[in-house]
């Protein structure tokens, strides 16, 4: 039996409209670095479900890019970046924030949520000027590496905590979609997210692109030569269009949400057969992110036909284990997994 992936929510290529959108375009000719028709339309079709027509939106092919090209396009030299600890930026992108010379300053999180207590303590913790990096940008994921969401309120309330110390606030949207149809999210919008982050990206890759994310910027002042860093950074495609041709097709008939919607469904399938297995989980599924106690013997029977990734240790001879759902998954598959786990329960 072929093993079936549960690690990520990109293993397989893309969503079929998509592809038939990049065949149908395939032999038109375009314009070259993102000037062309498609990423027009793109950009015109983001900033509407943003309720911010005409504001700058720029395509780029990676989160990693995404990240990095902020910092540096929106930073200046002695300036750092609030995290939390288990924060993306923080963890998994090698140094490459560090790498453009700005400092991480990670602060606690049970949860991978940030608070705005945290945003005051790492303010406060840093203030020693002109000794210590001075706080500037908050970064927090949307979803979290850990799967949880932010409600709408809690979003707000860490926009009032930039504005009591005059920080930007930067949402990571490598995981926006499953976030916003998240019943966790409280019913947020893109519309909220534009409204409340200075700055923040789309994640295109886990909702259906081939590749590639959409940098949105509702703070005017930030995007101002923004395309400049895209270059410096390697980020400006000679052939652009296959982002926007991409995104254009994402944006259109409601397939950003329906895609997100879709993967969060088979998440609670999953989680409902763990628990109904008599398995514990982890935390609760907020989104397309399934973490789940296993015994250890569990974990070994399941790995002969499921790929997931065993995240930590617990004690008892038992781990938590992540399973990532998307667009794409199976439901086959799904109650395949589930009903082997109540076989070997």
């Amino acid at each position: 039996m072929t093993t079936y992936s549960f690690l990520d929510d990109y293993s397989e290529g893309c969503h079929p409209e998509i592809l038939d959108a990049l065949q149908v375009s395939n032999l038109v000719q375009q314009t070259s670095y993102g000037n062309d028709d498609y990423t027009a339309e793109a950009r015109r079709l983001i900033a509407e479900a943003c309720g911010r027509p005409g504001m700058p939106v720029f395509l780029v092919a990676s989160g990693t890019l995404a990240n990095l090209i902020i910092s540096a396009a929106t930073l200046r030299p002695h300036e750092a970046i609030v995290s939390a600890a288990s924060g993306h930026v923080a963890l998994r992108e090698t140094g490459a924030i560090e790498a453009t010379g700005h400092k991480i300053i990670s602060v606690p999180s049970d949860d991978g949520r940030i608070t705005p207590a945290a945003v005051d303590d790492a303010v406060a913790g840093n203030a020693q000027a002109p000794h210590m990096a001075k706080p500037r940008l908050v970064y927090v994921s949307n979803a979290t590496e850990f799967g949880t969401v932010y409600s709408r309120s809690e979003l707000r309330a860490l926009r009032e905590a930039c504005d009591r110390h005059d920080l930007l606030l930067m949402v990571d949207g490598a995981r926006l979609g499953v976030a916003l149809v998240s019943e966790r999210s409280g019913g947020a919008t893109l519309s909220d997210i534009a409204s409340l982050a200075d700055i923040f990206w789309i994640g295109g890759t886990k909702t259906g692109t081939l590749f590639g994310e959409a940098i949105v910027i509702p703070n005017a002042e930030l995007a101002v030569d923004f395309e400049f860093h895209l270059k410096q950074r390697g980020a400006l495609l000679a052939k652009g269009r296959a982002l926007g041709v991409q995104f254009e097709a994402l944006f259109s008939n409601d397939l950003f949400a329906q895609s997100a919607a879709v993967a969060n469904g088979h998440a609670a399938a999953l989680s409902d057969g763990i628990t109904a297995a008599g398995f514990e989980l982890a935390a609760d599924t907020e989104s397309n992110q399934v973490f789940a106690v296993l015994p250890n013997s569990v974990i070994e029977s399941l790995q002969k036909s499921f790929a997931f990734y065993v995240w930590e240790p617990r004690p008892n001879d038992a781990s938590v284990v992540r399973l990532v759902t998307s667009w794409a998954t199976e439901s086959t598959a799904v109650e395949r997994m589930i009903s082997t786990l109540a076989e070997l329960a």
